[in-house]
């Protein structure tokens, strides 16, 4: 159990992360325009090669990092804008959004969170863990819950790292490779 504890996946606050060198990435720009997340994230994606078979779990996790951006960092400000530099091999899929807000501010608090719902499900408190469910802020509405950043940890396999202003974030999900022989 303490080793599984140890092993406890969390958001990272690093501004000299490697996960936020932008060298070799393609960037593009948008306006912070909710009902156009959708394409946004289908222009990033077309240019993921045809060898990743997870396209579906990469377009949903882009999707939720930018609907991020737009509604929490930009408050869907039209006039403010979402920076997104991306790279996709068969290999891996690395991302980096940011947006012009004020920044993830309870970070810590949701590595709290995360830390003790995780364990309360290893020591399998199922009756302590309904206060464990949807993390909110007063800022929450009810469509937020934290469960996107659940499911981030899990899918970008080589880190989720904000900068320190903590209003960008640099992920990297490391894809296993096909071995051939015999």
């Amino acid at each position: 159990m303490e080793n599984y504890l140890n092993q406890i996946k969390q958001i990272v606050v690093e501004d000299n992360s490697a996960l936020f060198d932008t060298t070799n990435m393609f960037y593009k720009e948008f306006p912070s325009d909710y009902r156009q997340i959708r394409y946004f994230t289908l222009l990033i994606v077309q240019s993921a090669p045809l060898e990743i078979k997870e396209i579906n779990l990469l377009e949903q996790q882009i999707s939720e990092i930018i609907k991020n951006a737009v509604k929490h960092g930009n408050k869907c400000r039209p006039e403010k804008k979402v920076r997104v530099w991306y790279s996709f091999s068969p290999t891996h899929a690395h991302l980096i959004v940011q947006d012009e807000g004020d920044g993830f501010k309870d970070l810590e608090k949701w590595n709290d969170f995360n830390r003790k719902r995780l364990e309360l499900l290893a020591e399998q408190k199922y009756d302590e863990l309904t206060d464990f469910v949807s993390f909110r802020t007063a800022k929450s509405d009810d469509n937020d819950g934290g469960n996107a950043l659940f499911a981030a940890l899990e899918y970008w396999n080589g880190g989720v790292v904000y900068n320190n202003k903590r209003n960008g974030v640099a992920v990297l999900k490391k894809f296993q490779q096909k071995r051939h022989g015999g």
